[in-house]
């Protein structure tokens, strides 16, 4: 396997407090999410007599409208501005977290947390935030600082979901989520930073009409091939963040109680994101010196591993927290590589918009993720269905990934501006 040219190791100090102000709205986004894994048991028995089908669907619903408005807020901050799809994502999160809060039927439910947080979610996470540091990066090191980006966004995924599992030990659930909610209002204070310097269009390439880029990208094999693995990515993180707790809860051989056990669930996902700062540098790192299509395969390949001995064996204490730290190392280190892959593909000039599409695919199998969760434990009391499910995915999205050319597409080349 050739290795790939060296980046340049020059650093940019211009370009940090963009990527610290990225990475922490990010670590908001993402760590405010991770907390309904835990939430899903106590609201279920309080509202809908312990079905927790209901409440899968809402946080399914959260899925599937975090990728159905991806494209959306990407094209908003490409025409209108970054930090205007920014604001309107962060006031859609901390409505429906309240809505969630206090919502008392199905429908609230899947109003607040299902459509506004996942609305919220979609306008504060990858899709836009990525895009900005991929325009004010330097060609030769957005793959560097998208990673940093990325690493920083997952302590969010650490800290909130240990303050959820302390918080659940004093508070009731409904109380606890108003706590987290609280959480959020920092990111007031560095979406402002969020700003990039356009150079002029004089001596740039001229830029091909959006839709024209957009037909060009859904006609461009490997493009299809990222949105297909991205499915898998997102199948395989929404099922794991969602039903990790209760999967934990009723299947862990412990004397822990029912509460325990939960927390043990939710502090699982808090070492997985603290594994992912690790799994997502180092998966960067080596996207600069070997092919990112080859690296992603290796990811995919690893999570079907990963998962095929965790559910081989008893599950206990110690083989929880085991998978959590292999399998957050492979979390999210396919984002940066899949996001530069489409800057590679198509340049930074509408990333918002192209990189929305592949994370929609990426919630549609989110939502299948959680979904099919939820329906099949409720029908067999059981998630070995998923799981099998799970491995076969990450198999194909590893061969899917092998067929991906890492070189600008063809016919986009107006758009291309790297």
């Amino acid at each position: 396997m050739m290795l790939h040219r060296k980046a340049s190791k020059g650093s940019n100090p211009e370009m940090m407090p963009i990527v610290f102000a990225g990475g922490f709205v990010l670590a908001l986004a993402f760590g405010v999410r991770a907390i309904f894994g835990g939430v899903i048991e106590p609201l279920s028995d309080e509202l809908f007599g312990g079905r927790i089908e209901v409440f899968s669907l809402s946080i399914a619903i959260q899925n599937l409208v975090w990728g159905l408005a991806q494209p959306g807020f990407g094209m908003i901050a490409d025409k209108f501005g970054d930090r205007r799809a920014l604001w309107l994502g962060f006031g859609f999160y901390v409505v429906g977290m309240v809505v969630c809060a206090f919502g008392t039927t199905p429908l609230a439910q899947h109003l607040g947390a299902g459509v506004l947080v996942g609305m919220g979610i979609s306008g504060t996470a990858f899709g836009v935030v990525l895009a900005v540091i991929g325009r004010a990066a330097p060609e030769a090191r957005r793959s560097h600082y998208l990673g940093i980006t990325s690493a920083i966004g997952s302590a969010g995924q650490v800290i909130l979901p240990l303050l959820a599992s302390w918080l659940t030990e004093w508070l009731d659930w409904r109380l606890m989520v108003v706590v987290i909610t609280g959480a959020l209002l920092p990111m007031a204070l560095c979406i402002p930073l969020l700003r990039v310097n356009e150079a002029p269009l004089s001596g740039r390439a001229e830029y091909a009409p959006v839709t024209q880029t957009v037909r060009s990208a859904f006609g461009h094999t490997s493009y299809l091939l990222l949105n297909m693995g991205f499915f898998v990515c997102g199948f395989h993180l929404a099922f794991i963040t969602a039903h990790l707790p209760n999967y934990v809860q009723h299947f862990c051989v412990s004397s822990a109680s029912q509460d325990e056990l939960r927390a043990l669930g939710l502090q699982a996902l808090a070492l997985a994101g603290f594994a992912n700062i690790f799994g997502t540098l180092l998966a960067s790192r080596l996207g600069m010196f070997f092919p990112k299509p080859y690296v992603l395969a290796a990811i995919y390949a690893l999570r079907a591993v990963v998962i095929i001995i965790f559910i081989s064996q008893p599950v206990t204490p110690a083989s929880v927290m085991i998978f959590a730290l292999v399998m957050g190392g492979l979390w999210l280190s396919t984002v940066p590589l899949t996001s530069a892959l489409v800057l590679t593909m198509f340049g930074p000039r509408i990333m918002g918009t192209l990189f929305g599409f592949v994370f929609l695919s990426h919630q549609l199998g989110g939502f299948a993720g959680v979904w099919l969760g939820g329906v099949l434990f409720d029908r067999y009391a059981s998630y070995d269905q998923v799981w099998y499910i799970s491995i076969a995915l990450g198999v194909l999205s590893a061969i899917a990934h092998l067929l991906v050319h890492e070189r600008p597409a063809p016919r986009v080349g107006l758009a291309y501006d790297g």
